[in-house]
């Protein structure tokens, strides 16, 4: 039997009710070479009556159930057991293009590190989401790739997976980083293939709605990957340089990321760059 060339990671909590429509638009696929591990990430919902239904349809739909640990916790668990070369995570409320993989697939061989597409809205509201061109120097200052984009399984290996540290929100901005550097290639097909969810409950909603909570995740990601920043702007943050030598353990920084000065003021000058 031959090994599925893309394995689609669908977690889900909650998220049930979303859930058909999701796994539809993966066995709608023209591109035939794929399996579809869908995660239960000790949701208390029917997740688990629905998601062995479709593995019962087709046995390309894989099934496994966990004890809640959060988005990132989820990926991992099923990006760990996936057999495809390249992966695609696909949130369960979310749905993808029918010829999506079948793209993506035709450019697999031309070196490219990360592959997506153009997305839309849908639910509670409708239309084209306008990404700005993808620009790693931009990437550093915000994120403007959406989760459901396909990478190599050794990719993510390499990066140890996504960061379970992100309990907010913004776990694919620094997995992008984590996987990214400034010579990596990347694709944005010229296909809608991405369809988001727009609900009044949307986690990026949510999280836009609390300083606290964006001030978090954002000093994190830039406390993680801090030497990205540091090239920045000789000027104002030149004598962090000197300040990262003495940095032996990245986790610290993460502990003491509202009493550190030096986070603060970069995260102050990103945020003005951002302005």
């Amino acid at each position: 039997m031959n090994l599925p060339e893309i394995s689609i990671i669908v977690p889900c909590y909650n998220q049930a009710e979303y859930l058909d429509e999701c796994l539809q638009s993966v066995l709608n696929q023209t591109f035939q070479n794929w399996e579809c591990i869908i995660v239960n990430d000790g949701s208390p919902d029917n997740t688990e009556e629905k998601a062995e239904k479709w593995a019962q349809k087709d046995a390309r739909f894989k099934y496994l159930n966990k004890e809640n640990g959060g988005l990132s916790s989820a990926r991992n668990a099923g990006i760990e057991i996936a057999k495809g070369e390249w992966i695609l995570p696909l949130d369960s409320d979310d749905k993808i293009g029918n010829k999506y993989l079948e793209l993506a697939s035709h450019e697999f061989n031309h070196n490219y590190t990360l592959i997506y597409c153009k997305a839309e809205f849908f639910g509670e509201m409708e239309g084209p989401w306008e990404l700005r061109k993808y620009s790693y120097a931009d990437l550093l200052l915000k994120n403007h790739i959406f989760c459901s984009a396909f990478y190599k399984k050794e990719d993510w290996i390499k990066a140890n997976g996504y960061d379970s540290a992100f309990i907010y929100g913004m776990e694919d901005w620094d997995f992008w980083l984590s996987i990214l550097n400034p010579n990596s290639q990347v694709l944005q097909l010229n296909y809608n293939g991405f369809y988001y969810r727009r609900k009044e409950e949307s986690m990026d909603i949510l999280l836009y709605e609390s300083q606290r909570k964006i001030l978090f995740s954002s000093t994190l990601v830039y406390t993680k990957h801090l030497t990205k920043y540091l090239p920045l702007n000789k000027n104002p943050i030149s004598n962090f340089n000197l300040q990262l030598q003495n940095v032996k353990n990245i986790d610290r920084i993460k502990n003491e990321v509202n009493k550190n000065y030096l986070t603060k003021l970069l995260y102050k000058f990103i945020e003005k760059l951002n302005s």
